[in-house]
């Protein structure tokens, strides 16, 4: 006991109690996917609440002299009443919501079970071991002090459980704001209990009441023609009524109520009260139609593509070892765990991350857990090591759709740190994983601007030529890509007959209450996808320097570079002409081998003239001062969700060009910085404006910068131009990359040495990689459901000469992949 004593009494001063704004790392560790299940446990740092597996605890107390730990060690067990379960067992639950693991979502496995924990201190170098029982009889003091820390590590909320919790807060619906002053005309109205009809066309299904007049009318038409004729929302359009309760779904538990305004699910708080208005007595409704959440998931469950996609009815061989490590899905991440995937079997990525793991590790900050290449760097060892690669443990015998499954990783830190300050990505909700490919290729650019990158397999450069077709003179410009985004002419479909025909039966069916017809798909060949993307597009309102005038020309665009590995989205995704989101149910039948060298740009002809170099006017002649902008574009892209200011914008740089242009505008520039912010007219001051900025930045935000590869000026103009914000510099430099160019070519004139400037500038350009332009398919990252907001994200990656399926923690050789169902392809080089 003496021994315990005099060891506590040594390290007493750094142990510490975690306070309110602490993270306590106790269910991770913070360079591997260790937990306190693991073999070895988890080891947290009674000082900084950092966790580390058996692996790293050492190397951590080499590098910063921590010595004392807490040990979690947590055993697994079937709980008894499942155990004993029987046949006779009530069924589950339907899920309720699109989650995974709350309340109303998707059950998940580890609600059969319980754990024996068992804790002690560890004190390091030597190992010596306290269990938690084994304080009594130590000094009061020392013993006060321990224990108040074990218990406030062990009560506190983890650090992964306060993301998750941050992260669902999106999906919790909020208070209206109308809810407290909802003006509810004395008109009369009383509603029926029952029988209720759209005043406005015959539905008697997907009904609406509005809770300001009372009037009843049908919801939203949905991408496939089913749900309502859109009656409801064009009521609010006409009288700006914002509150409406889904009739069918009123029970004395609440109500799917709708904010037209706040354009959400919402809450009313008010909602009986409000409902009385009306003659309904919420204590006596009860349920007869579906809410809107229990619509999505049918909707997603019933389309055929899952069961394809899926390769469902096919009895998959399960795969284990390097390269084939599942992924948790943390909460509609299966977007995420895709695209990670398929990045991690692309050597650059390995040999970035890795092959450099240690040196990595060694030289991370003293929180690894928001240092972006550590996270990446343990994702990718994760994945490839096979370390986790092995059947998930079971303790009695598993249903036929769990076989496969693996324990896996479950990439919390890296999804929290990558999600971090996003508007979407830094919740649980479901994503685009083509905006979160380019999301984190941004990240990685930010983070390897003074290093090997290995976005520079993806980058490539495209050509594009503005032909003016009063003058015949042309303009070429290159600008930097990484995705080519193939359009989907619908109007080349194979079977345009038999897409016909299952239309009109859809329509009969619909219109009897009938059974929908089998599906049939649009067979698009590739070849037309092709020819879409290379074919000329017309630009009305073009400024021609030439004329000094407004013109139309023609633009082409063509690749100035081949990259390594071309990635190919196919644009399913559009907007229908009532500007509801929808996916194109298409099939392409994707070539295992592509040649894309037709596409290669030539540059300024011989026999073409270049239109003269001159900017245009701020103000063309043919426009007013201050411009005018259609306020009904405007307005029909905020009812979308989008922000106001953004909407102007987009009206603004698109000339009033109508609501389409506008509306590609504002999801080609959803990602910028600046997106929300309002508009400052060219050559005016305003909120863009470089404000001074009266404090001197920070010298950690100078170091952040500086560390990316930028020099200590550069970063002090950042800071300065962001009022030391340094998330907001981060952004502005990288938006400014070519003025801070031109500054460091200035510097050279002006006397500085070549080696001086050369070291504290930026590269010129990015670099990019060319070569022949003839690929091979090797990974597709494949989508199911309506919409990239719903539904579930699958790839497949060709290994070894056989192609593999990614499903989340299930990995297996593909049978049938479906390649004429994909999202997103990549493509490799074919070695000439």
């Amino acid at each position: 006991m003496a021994e315990l004593s005099e060891a506590l009494l040594s390290v007493l001063p750094s142990i510490r109690v975690p306070k309110a704004g602490d993270r306590v790392h106790k269910d991770e560790c913070a360079f591997s996917f260790d937990t306190p299940e693991s073999d070895g446990g988890l080891y947290i740092c009674m000082n900084t609440f950092l966790g580390f597996g058996k692996q790293y605890v050492d190397k951590y107390f080499e590098k910063t002299g921590q010595r004392v730990y807490l040990h979690l060690k947590r055993t697994r067990k079937l709980k008894e009443e499942d155990a004993n379960s029987s046949a006779g067992d009530p069924p589950r639950k339907k899920p309720t919501r699109l989650a995974i693991g709350v309340e109303g979502g998707f059950d998940i496995p580890e609600e059969k079970y319980e754990y024996d924990e068992h804790i002690k201190i560890v004190i390091l170098p030597e190992y010596l071991d306290i269990p938690r029982d084994g304080l009594e009889g130590l000094p009061d003091m020392v013993k006060d002090r321990v224990s108040s820390a074990i218990e406030a590590i062990l009560t506190a909320d983890s650090a992964s459980r306060k993301q998750e919790v941050q992260a669902w807060d999106g999906e919790v619906r909020r208070v209206s704001r109308h809810a407290f002053s909802l003006q509810q005309l004395p008109n009369g109205v009383r509603i029926p209990p029952c029988g209720w009809k759209c005043t406005k066309c015959d539905m008697r299904e997907n009904l609406w009441l509005n809770m300001t007049d009372g009037s009843i009318l049908c919801g939203r038409r949905y991408f496939d023609g089913s749900g309502g004729n859109n009656h409801a929302v064009e009521h609010y359009r006409e009288t700006g009524y914002p509150l409406a309760v889904k009739l069918g779904t009123i029970t004395p538990d609440g109500a799917d109520v709708y904010s037209y305004d706040e354009d959400d699910m919402v809450l009313d708080p008010n909602l009986a009260e409000h409902l009385s208005h009306f003659g309904i007595d919420m204590l006596k409704m009860q349920k007869t139609d579906k809410t809107m959440t229990e619509l999505e998931i049918d909707m997603n469950q019933r389309i055929g593509e899952w069961e394809l996609i899926q390769e469902s009815g096919v009895q998959l061989k399960p795969l284990y070892g390097p390269g084939y490590t599942g992924i948790r899905n943390l909460g509609n991440s299966c977007y995420l765990n895709s695209v990670v995937q398929v990045l991690f079997s692309i050597p650059d990525f390995k040999r970035k991350y890795v092959d450099k793991l240690e040196k990595i590790f060694r030289n991370a900050p003293s929180d690894p857990t928001q240092d972006f290449s550590t996270q990446v760097a343990k994702l990718g060892h994760g994945l490839l090591s096979g370390e986790y690669s092995k059947p998930a443990s079971s303790d009695g015998e598993q249903q036929p759709d769990q076989k496969g499954i693996q324990d896996g990783i479950a990439p919390r830190m890296f999804k929290s740190l990558v999600g971090k300050g996003h508007p979407e990505f830094s919740t649980n909700r479901q994503q685009d994983a083509q905006e979160f490919f380019l999301h984190f290729i941004n990240m990685v650019e930010r983070n390897c601007r003074s290093s090997e990158n290995p976005n520079e397999v993806f980058r490539f450069l495209v050509e594009e030529k503005l032909k003016c077709l009063a003058t015949e003179k042309v303009k070429y410009t290159q600008r930097v890509d990484y995705i080519m985004q193939l359009p989907v002419p619908m109007e080349a479909a194979l079977n345009k007959d038999e897409l016909l025909e299952y239309e009109e039966r859809k329509r009969q069916a619909e219109a009897e209450k009938q059974p929908l017809p089998e599906l049939v798909r649009a067979k698009v060949p590739f070849s037309s996808c092709l020819e879409a993307y290379g074919a000329p597009e017309q630009v009305d309102d073009f400024w021609s320097t030439a004329l000094q005038a407004k013109s139309v020309a023609l633009k082409t665009t063509r690749f100035a570079s081949f990259p390594d590995y071309l990635v190919i989205q196919i644009k399913k995704f559009t907007f229908g002409l009532d500007w509801v989101p929808k996916k194109l149910d298409v099939s392409i039948e994707m070539p295992d081998e592509l040649d894309i060298s037709a596409l290669r740009g030539t540059g300024l002809q011989p026999d073409e003239e270049e239109m003269p170099d001159i900017a245009p006017p701020l103000v063309t002649p043919d426009e007013p001062k201050a411009p005018m902008l259609d306020e009904s574009v405007i307005t029909q892209l905020v009812e979308m969700g989008f922000p106001t200011d953004a909407c102007r914008k987009a009206v603004y740089y698109t000339g009033n060009s109508g609501a389409e242009a506008a509306m590609n505008w504002v999801m080609s520039h959803m990602d910028d910085p600046d997106f929300a912010n309002p508009l400052v007219l060219p050559g005016s001051s305003g909120p863009g404006s470089t404000v001074a900025c009266p404090d001197p930045p920070s010298e950690d935000s100078v170091a952040t910068i500086v560390s990316m590869g930028f020099s200590r000026d550069q970063a002090m103009k950042a800071l300065r131009a962001t009022n030391n914000s340094l998330e907001r510099a981060v952004d502005w430099i990288f938006s400014h990359i070519d003025d801070l160019d031109a500054e460091a070519a200035m510097d050279i004139s002006e006397g500085r040495s070549a080696a001086e400037s050369i070291s504290e500038s930026v590269p010129v350009g990015p670099k990019v990689r060319d070569g022949p332009g003839k690929y091979q398919l090797f990974a597709f990252v494949s989508h199911m459901g309506t919409s990239t907001m719903c539904g579930h994200y699958v790839c497949h990656i060709k290994k070894g000469g056989r192609w593999v399926i990614y499903n989340d923690q299930k990995v297996c050789a593909s049978e049938k992949p479906p390649k004429d169902l994909g999202y997103i392809y990549f493509y490799q080089r074919i070695p000439s």
